[in-house]
């Protein structure tokens, strides 16, 4: 199928206060909307965004920038590193066929 999701960096170690910068980029055409999500030790899934193909709509304290279609590339950034930003960070695709009807 020659499909693929890549994720990176696979593990990245910054100072508090400093920004981290991460992203996603996928192949597949009919995928539309890239998520991004944190992880941490209560495995709650906390969402921090999304994109749908060259709109972000981040939640306060990150950035969301790039293009969440087929060949793009989506990068969050966390702005401020906190204690609380350690954690495991996911980015999901999925289609959406009018991509105004993505849940706020």
């Amino acid at each position: 199928s020659g499909e693929y999701v890549h994720q990176t960096p696979a593990a990245l170690y910054k100072n508090q206060g400093e920004l981290a910068k991460m992203e996603c980029s996928h192949s597949t055409s009919t995928y539309n909307v890239i998520l991004w999500y944190k992880q941490s030790n209560d495995r709650e899934l906390v969402l921090l965004g999304y994109m749908t193909a060259k709109t972000a709509f981040p939640e306060a304290g990150f950035d969301i920038e790039g293009d969440a279609s087929a060949g793009g590339t989506s990068t969050l950034t966390i702005k401020q590193l906190t204690p609380n930003s350690s954690a495991v960070y996911y980015s999901q695709l999925i289609h959406v066929d009018s991509p105004d009807t993505v849940p706020q």
